[in-house]
C-alpha cells in the first residue's frame, strides 16, 4: 500500500455520482463515501467536498459522454485520469455504485486500471470542430445515396452518366427537375462541356416519369446539400484560424504521399501538434489500433487482431492508405504491392496504414520533413537497393549481369 496518498474514485452516471475518498496508510486505507447529483451545482459541491478532504487525484470511468461535466468541473484543480470501464470490472451479480468507485481506487492504486489519453482543453476543441465537419462529410455522403435513390424512383439515369451528383453541372440539371422542366433536351443544355457524357447520352439518361412529390422531396435534399456545404465552409475557416499558430506542422504532414491540408488537421487535432503523449511510435500505433494485437497463452499468441484504438484516427488512416498507395513512384506503393503477394490486400493496406502513423508520428514527435525515397524520388540509395534486387533477380534466373551506366540519360526512351 502506497503512503500518504488521497484518492477519490467517481462511479458516473447520468443523474448522479458515487464518490469515494481513499486515504492510504502504511497498511490500511481509510474510505469516505458520498453520492452528489449532476447538475452545474452538485458538481461545483463535489469540487469544494474534495478539497476540504486534501483529494490529489481523481479517477473516473469513461461512460460514454456523461464523464465530461465532471471532467470539466474538476480539470484544473486535481489531477485527473480517465478509465476504460472494461478495466473497471467486477464480478458478475455484484454491481454497487460505491463498490465501482473503490474498485477504480484500489485498482488505480495498484496500476491495473487501462487509463485513457485525454488532450489538454484546446485540442479538445479542435477534434470537436474536425470531427464536426467529418460527420457533415458523412451526411453528404448519405444524402448524395438517397438521391441517386430517389433519381432510380423517377426512372432517370443520371448517375450513369455524371460522375458527381452534386457537381455544377448535376446540379444545374436537378434544380431544372425540381422546378419543373421536364424536356430532356433543355436538362442536357445545362451540363458542362467538359462533360465525358454526349448531348444524345444525357437525354437517353434524362427521360423518365416525375411526379410532384418527386420534386418535393429532392428540392429538400438540394436544401439539405447547400446547408451541409454552407457549414463544412465555416468550420473549415474556423478550423484553420484555430491551428494557425502550427502552420508548418501543417505543412509538413501534408508533404506525406496521401495527406492534405484537411487530414493534417485531423492528425494534429487527434495526436496533438507534437504527439507529446506518446514517447513512440510503438505507443502510438498501439493507441491508435493499427499495431498487431496479442492474447498470449502458454508462450502461444492465439489471435493477432488490432485492438479497436481511437475510431477517428482508424478511419482516417485507412482512406489515407488507400491515397498514399496510389501516389505513382511513392514508397508506400511500392510497400504496398510488395506486400499484398504474401498477405493479400487487406492485410496490406493495413500494413501501409501502420507504416504511415509510424511517419506521421516521426514528422511530429522530432520535427522533420518527409523526404521520399520510393523508386522515383531520384535517391541514390533507393536506386543503388533497387539496382541490387534487379541483379539478384536475374541471376536466379541463371543470367550472368554486368551493369553498365548510361551516360546520356535524357535519350533513352522508356
Amino acid at each position: 500500500m502506497q503512503v500518504n496518498r488521497c484518492i477519490a474514485g467517481i462511479d458516473v452516471h447520468k443523474k448522479m455520482l458515487a464518490v469515494v475518498v481513499g486515504k492510504t496508510q502504511e497498511r490500511s486505507m481509510q474510505v469516505e463515501r458520498a453520492k452528489f447529483g449532476a447538475t452545474m451545482e452538485d458538481l461545483e459541491l463535489l469540487r469544494d467536498w474534495l478539497q476540504a478532504r486534501g483529494v490529489e487525484e481523481v479517477v473516473m470511468e469513461s461512460t460514454g459522454q456523461y464523464h465530461k461535466p465532471v471532467w470539466l468541473q474538476l480539470e484544473g484543480q486535481f489531477r485527473l485520469h480517465l478509465a476504460q470501464a472494461q478495466s473497471n470490472r467486477g464480478p458478475k451479480g455484484r454491481k454497487r455504485d460505491f463498490a465501482d468507485a473503490l474498485r477504480l481506487v484500489k485498482r488505480f492504486l495498484s496500476e491495473d486500471l487501462i487509463l485513457s489519453y485525454v488532450p489538454d482543453a484546446e485540442q479538445r476543441l479542435w477534434r470537436r470542430l474536425t470531427r464536426t465537419k467529418t460527420s457533415l462529410g458523412e451526411q453528404r455522403k448519405r444524402l448524395q445515396l438517397q438521391v441517386e435513390a430517389l433519381l432510380e424512383e423517377m426512372m432517370l439515369k443520371l448517375s450513369s452518366v455524371v460522375s458527381d451528383l452534386f457537381g455544377s453541372s448535376g446540379r444545374r440539371m436537378l434544380k431544372a427537375i425540381v422546378a419543373g422542366e421536364e424536356d430532356p433536351a433543355k436538362l442536357a443544355s445545362l451540363g458542362d462541356v467538359r462533360l465525358k457524357a454526349s448531348e444524345q447520352e444525357l437525354q437517353r439518361a434524362l427521360r423518365g416519369r416525375v411526379h410532384p412529390a418527386h420534386r418535393l422531396v429532392l428540392g429538400l435534399y438540394l436544401k439539405q446539400v447547400e446547408l451541409i456545404d454552407e457549414q463544412e465552409a465555416i468550420l473549415e475557416h474556423e478550423i484553420s484560424a484555430a491551428m494557425r499558430a502550427h502552420e508548418t506542422v501543417v505543412e509538413r504532414l501534408a508533404d506525406v504521399p496521401g495527406l492534405g491540408l484537411d487530414s493534417a488537421h485531423q492528425i494534429i487535432a487527434e495526436m496533438g501538434p507534437e504527439a507529446a503523449a506518446f514517447p513512440s511510435a510503438g505507443q502510438a500505433a498501439s493507441w491508435v489500433g493499427v499495431c498487431p494485437g496479442r492474447e498470449e497463452s502458454a508462450g502461444e499468441s492465439h489471435n493477432n487482431r488490432s485492438p479497436k484504438g481511437n475510431r477517428s484516427m482508424r478511419r482516417l488512416l485507412n482512406q489515407l492508405a488507400w491515397a498514399a498507395v496510389r501516389a505513382k513512384g511513392s514508397h508506400f506503393q511500392t510497400l504496398f504491392q510488395r506486400l499484398t503477394v504474401k498477405k493479400g490486400i487487406k492485410l496490406a493496406i493495413w500494413a501501409v496504414a501502420h507504416r504511415l502513423l509510424r511517419v506521421i508520428w516521426k514528422i511530429l514527435y522530432h520535427k522533420v520533413c518527409y523526404i521520399e525515397h520510393g523508386p522515383r524520388s531520384g535517391n541514390v540509395q533507393a536506386i543503388q537497393k533497387r539496382k541490387r534486387a534487379l541483379v539478384r533477380q536475374l541471376q536466379r534466373l541463371g543470367y550472368a549481369v554486368q551493369i553498365t551506366p548510361i551516360r546520356d540519360v535524357a535519350r533513352v526512351v522508356v
